[in-house]
């Protein structure tokens, strides 16, 4: 007998076609999507001390030891959290092979490796309004010469907890990390506070982001996106 195994659901799987509404109804000057099941792990060690060396040598990438700063290689995005601790973001499925490059890591002294891929979801704030729809509810300067390609930071959106990341300079907007248990809570405000930019009713429809080159906004849930 063969058992199937349920069906994997996001924390925002039902705010899918309300996203895409709203992204249609802005005109695209505000995108809202979520990019589910990212790969994520938290990293905390001494960087001058042999396990920075190896993490450098396990991601391809050097961990960024600026605060609020973050360092892109390849498909993976190793953003500052503290002095010791940072949270490596990968795309989705690759659990297993960034564990296994990180076992090195975690074996040296006063190391650790935790994968926290459940416990945040990635909600894309983008567009031209993206700045000022976050200001709603976030305390941050989010002008790009204080918080601009390659900064993160966390903070309180709309009183939850994240991880906010701004995009790469060509693309206006944010990835926004939130507690899977605040992620429903933070979509409705997110939707809400955007009102202001849209000028029709939302309907459950599909929109096509060209930005991100894929169909991420839908009613039948967003399909893997890339890391951040």
């Amino acid at each position: 007998m063969t058992v199937e195994s349920p069906a994997r659901r996001s924390p925002l799987d039902r705010h899918h076609a309300r996203f895409a509404a709203a992204t249609r109804a802005s005109g695209g000057t505000v995108r809202l999507a979520e990019f589910p099941f990212l790969t994520q792990f938290s990293v905390r060690l001494d960087p001058k001390g042999p396990a920075g060396d190896a993490a450098g040598l396990a991601l391809g990438l050097q961990l960024p030891l600026e605060p609020n700063t973050l360092v892109r290689g390849g498909e993976l995005t190793a953003l500052w959290l503290g002095p010791d601790e940072w949270l490596v973001v990968g795309p989705p499925g690759a659990e297993h092979d960034l564990r296994a490059r990180l076992r090195a890591v975690s074996e040296c002294p006063a190391a650790s490796v935790v994968e926290v891929s459940a416990q945040r979801t990635t909600l894309l704030v983008g567009g031209a309004r993206s700045r000022d729809l976050l200001a709603r509810g976030c305390s941050l300067d989010l002008h790009p010469r204080s918080f601009g390609a390659g900064r993160c930071a966390q903070t309180n959106l709309a009183r939850s907890q994240v991880v906010l990341a701004a995009r790469d300079a060509h693309k206006p907007g944010f990835w926004v990390l939130v507690r899977s248990s605040f992620a429903a809570y933070l979509g409705d405000w997110l939707l809400d506070a955007a009102t202001e930019y849209t000028n029709t009713e939302y309907e459950d429809t599909e929109y096509t982001d060209t930005e991100c080159g894929e169909t991420a906004y839908s009613d039948q849930g967003s399909p893997p996106g890339p890391g951040l």
